[in-house]
Formats: C-alpha cells, structure tokens, sequence
C-alpha cells in the first residue's frame, strides 16, 4: 500500500467533503475519525487518508495539537504531500483555528510557504480579489453572519487569515490564476521571494482549481476547502503513481432500515427538511430547552423520539431534528448558553442514532458538522471508505467497523433542496 496524499480535516462533514473529491478524481480513499492509534490494516487499500479531527471550533492549542500529532501519523505512513481542510465558508474566530494550525504544520514540515483557498464553486463558493462569496453574496452579508459558534462578518480573507496568524499573508488574484499554471507558480515565487509565507487564492470556476492544483504540485503543504483536492489526482497520475483504473467510488450494499438525523439549523438543511416532509416522509423535532431541568430530561427527549419512530421505521424513512430559525437558535442559546445548547443537542441525536441503528438502521444520512461527529464517536466508527456523491462535497460512506452501514455525513450548509430523497436512489 502507498498513502500518496495525506489529509486533516478540522471536522467530519468536511473529511468527508474532501475524501469525496479525491475520490471523483480516482483515488481510493479512506476516512479515519480521529488520531489513528496504529497502522492502517493491511487489507484496507488506499491512495489517500483523510484524518478527520474535531477541531475547527476547540481551543486553538487543542486544535493545533491535535493537528500535529495526526501530521505525525501520515508522515509515518509515507504520504508525499499534505493537505489541511477547512470549511468552505473560512469560518473560525479571530484566535483561529484555521491560522494556527496552519502555522504550526508549516513549522512542522519545515515549509516557508503555502496556500489558502476555501473556494468550492460548485457550491457556490468563490473567491475574487480575496473576497469569500457565497452565491452572488459576499461572505458577511450570507446566512453565514448568523453562524451560533463562528459568525462571520468580514469577507477578506487576507485580512480574516492575517488576524489569526504571525505569518505574512497575502492574496495570488484572479488574473494570475486566469493566466495558468506557469503564472501561478511564478507568482508564488515572487511573493515568497517578498517575504510572503501564506497566499490566499482566488477561484472563481472549477477550472481554476485544476490550475491551481496542478501548480502547487511541489507544495509540502496545502491548506484549502475540498475544492482544490479537484486538482490533485492529476498530479500523482502524471508521476506514474496513480495507475490503477478500478471503481474508487464502488461500495458493498448495506440492507437494512433508513434514517435521517439533522442537528443542522443552516438555511440549507431547514430546505431540505422541509422539502422531504412536503415528500410524506414523517418528522419527529426534538426541542432543545425539553433536554435540561433534571437528570433524565435528555434520556426522556431521546426515548420519546424512539417511541415515535420505532413502528414507523419498517415503512420507510424517518427524521429526527433539531434544526430551528436564526432567531428561535438565538433564544435557546440565551437560555442554555451557546456551548450548552451544542452539547446538548449533539448529544440527544447521537443517542437517537445509537438506537436507531439497534433497530436495524444501517442507511444513516447526519446532517451538521457537530452533529456528525457525535453521531459517529458515538456508534464507535473509526474508519470510512468513501464512495459516490450524492451532491457537491457530499458523497456516500460505508463504515469499516463491525456491522457495515452506509452514511451520508452532510454539511449543514451542503445539498440541494431535494438532498435528502435524493441520497437514497445513490445507494446500491
């Protein structure tokens, strides 16, 4: 086995995000939640590793340490590139986590330079002259502002990045990246040569990120959204290690009962929650101010989701949520404080997932970022293998651990309106 790339994520949805492209691209791809405690084993075959952390919103020295010992693991695994994964929206706070981590992996490889670009356009995503835009809207002026744990005010990204980082930032602009491959790396050799260390990237189209991918092919060290691993498999394929012409995205069927948990309060999962229950797919809301004012409250919460579902399963999909409004998240927030509210909520659905997999779920679609972390450490799922998109940065997974079952890790702000009926025709 040969780990050509070796990838860490700052939270699940996003590992899976990027692991999804490399996948589009040919490169057999797994996922392992957490710091691996040991060698991949021998019969699990992969080009490329995405380490997903927990850390896009702990204490930046949590974040950074955790960072680093799973940078450790991939170079013990012989990866020849590394690549950090942040949120397409670069949402963090001015402490970090983003410039932190990218600092101490810099520091760490012993790299006087890398990139920044969050872009994913087929998301909507873009960046020109440093400027984040979320469709036809800048950053600040999206849904985004109103992020609980990471609003976003600010779309420069040069600015955002420099406030987080000791490194010198600067921005590589839409003209040079226009210009091609060449330019691209003619323009990083004169930033560097001025002093730059770290270069936001602008990326308007898919295109783009082929060029810069193919540019930045020498790089020790990318930091990016899932976009720019569009352009990576190219580079290993044109080294003469990426050979192999076999389905990356082909994966076992999972029989079994279906279930959706979204924990997700973006405008794009509540969407999606109301376009599958004008679908006739029944719908069960846990209200996050029910799960506190006593001991058993949350045990009640989840028993009673349980109670309502357990004979509907049989006949088909179920959903379980706790997505609200800006403004109904702001009062609970108020109420329980913001880091309460969280945890509580993440904990009442990873405790629902456990159950429903118990039930006989073995078809899981999570929604949210947080949420998807708690639902996999919760049924003990260390390991992933990546299979076919459902929608841009999305794809399909199947759980390597005991009984395989098929997960959809979703980013809040990820999916067409019609994701979540849509997920179920994808799988085998």
């Amino acid at each position: 086995m040969s780990i050509m790339l070796g990838c860490i994520a700052d939270d699940f949805t996003g590992a899976t995000d990027l692991a999804g492209m490399l996948v589009q691209g040919g490169m057999k791809t797994v996922q392992i939640i957490g710091i691996p405690q040991g060698p991949l084993p021998s019969n699990i075959d992969a080009d490329a590793v995405v380490i997903a952390l927990k850390s896009r919103t702990n204490p930046a020295q949590e974040a950074v340490t955790d960072s680093l010992a799973a940078l450790k693991w991939l170079r013990s695994a012989g990866c020849r590139q590394i690549y950090f994964k942040y949120c397409s929206t670069f949402d963090s706070t001015d402490q970090g986590n983003i410039g932190p981590v990218t600092d101490a992996l810099m520091q760490a490889l012993d790299t006087p330079f890398t990139i920044a670009c969050p872009a994913f356009p087929e998301n909507g995503r873009t960046i020109f002259n440093g400027y984040l835009f979320v469709g036809d809207m800048l950053l600040e002026e999206s849904g985004m502002r109103h992020h609980p744990l990471t609003p976003m005010t600010d779309s420069n990204l040069v600015r955002v990045l420099q406030r987080q980082t000791s490194s010198r930032v600067g921005l590589i602009g839409h003209q040079i990246v226009k210009a091609g491959v060449q330019a691209i790396r003619q323009r990083i050799a004169q930033i560097k040569a001025d002093g730059i260390q770290i270069a936001v990237i602008d990326a308007t189209s898919n295109e783009d990120l082929m060029q810069i991918g193919q540019a930045c092919a020498d790089l020790p060290l990318l930091t990016a959204g899932s976009g720019v691993a569009l352009g990576l498999p190219q580079n290993f394929r044109e080294q003469g290690l990426l050979t192999r012409q076999d389905a990356a995205t082909s994966l076992p069927p999972t029989p079994g009962l279906r279930a959706i948990v979204c924990g997700s309060c973006s405008q794009a999962s509540q969407a999606q929650l109301a376009d599958i229950a004008k679908k006739g797919v029944p719908s069960y809301a846990i209200d996050p101010l029910t799960l506190t004012g006593s001991d058993h409250a949350l045990d009640d919460a989840v028993q009673a989701a349980m109670a309502w579902a357990a004979p509907l399963l049989p006949q088909g999909p179920v959903v379980v949520y706790a997505t609200a409004s800006a403004i109904r998240v702001k009062a609970i927030q108020e109420a329980l404080g913001t880091e309460r509210a969280g945890a509580l909520v993440e904990a009442a659905l990873a405790a629902v997932a456990q159950k429903l997999v118990a039930q006989g779920v073995r078809q899981l679609i999570v929604a949210g970022g947080e949420t998807s972390g708690a639902v996999v450490t919760a049924l003990k799922i260390s390991s992933l293998r990546i299979g076919p998109q459902i929608d841009p940065g999305v794809p399909w997974t199947v759980s390597l651990d005991g009984t395989p079952i098929s997960l959809a890790l979703k980013s809040g702000n990820f999916g067409n309106v019609d994701f979540f009926s849509k997920a179920w025709s994808l799988l085998p």
